[in-house]
């Protein structure tokens, strides 16, 4: 599992954490029942507060993400096809919604987005 924090980003770092599981989750990365570090190692392999590895891990766990097991750890929790998809089409809608944003206040048309995102779209295959 590979989380990298920045003390730059306006996330605060309970937050970056999270969200870096919880995408490695969604893409596959990190497997069904597949164990976590606990939460002191993973708090010492990334030079934070346990309370901050802590809070990560409850979110997670609130969010349905991961399962917490007293005394063994905290494992990726079984996952639902048709949840994950839809997380996945969220992060999807919530990037197109900022480039919308960002087109409309250079006044980017919709057929130079559309043309944009072909010439990523083929560049990446």
């Amino acid at each position: 599992m590979k989380i990298i924090i920045s003390n730059s980003s306006g996330e605060p770092i309970y937050e970056q954490i999270k969200n870096s599981i919880k995408s490695q989750i969604i893409d596959g990365t990190l497997e069904e029942g597949e164990g976590l570090p606990s939460i002191r190692s993973l708090a010492k392999e990334l030079q934070i507060s346990v309370i901050t590895t802590k809070r990560a891990y409850s979110e997670l766990e609130t969010e349905g993400f991961i399962e917490t097991v007293a005394g063994k750890g905290s494992f990726v929790a079984s996952q639902n096809k048709e949840f994950l998809m839809e997380q996945k089409l969220k992060i999807i809608e919530e990037k197109l919604l900022e480039v919308v944003n960002e087109s409309k206040m250079i006044n980017l048309n919709f057929d130079e987005i559309v043309e944009m995102i072909k010439i990523l779209f083929e560049e990446t295959n």
